[in-house]
C-alpha cells in the first residue's frame, strides 16, 4: 500500500466513524443542523479519499499505460470518473 492509499484508507475510516455518529445522532433525536454538519464532514472526507485514490491511479496506472502505449483507455476511464464526480 502506497502513501496515497494509506491516507485514503485513514480518510475512509474516519468518514465511516462520522457516518456512524450521524446515524446515532439521528436515532437520539439530535439537532438537525448538528447532524447535517456531521454528514458534511463525512462527505468532505469521502471526496478527499477519492481524490487520493485518483491521484494514485494517475501516478501509477495511467502513467504505466502511457509507457505501454495504452493511454487512451485510461483517459476514457478518467473521463468517466470525472463525469460522475461533476454529475453529468
Amino acid at each position: 500500500m502506497n502513501k496515497e492509499q494509506k491516507k485514503a484508507l485513514l480518510a475512509l475510516k474516519t468518514a465511516k466513524g462520522q457516518i456512524d455518529a450521524s446515524i446515532n445522532m439521528l436515532e437520539e433525536g439530535r439537532y438537525c443542523v448538528d447532524v447535517s454538519n456531521q454528514i458534511i464532514a463525512a462527505q468532505g472526507l469521502l471526496k478527499k479519499a477519492n481524490l487520493l485514490i485518483l491521484k494514485q491511479h494517475m501516478n501509477h496506472c495511467v502513467h504505466e499505460a502511457f509507457v505501454e502505449d495504452k493511454g487512451s483507455e485510461k483517459i476514457d476511464e478518467i473521463i468517466d470518473i470525472l463525469s460522475k464526480v461533476i454529475g453529468k
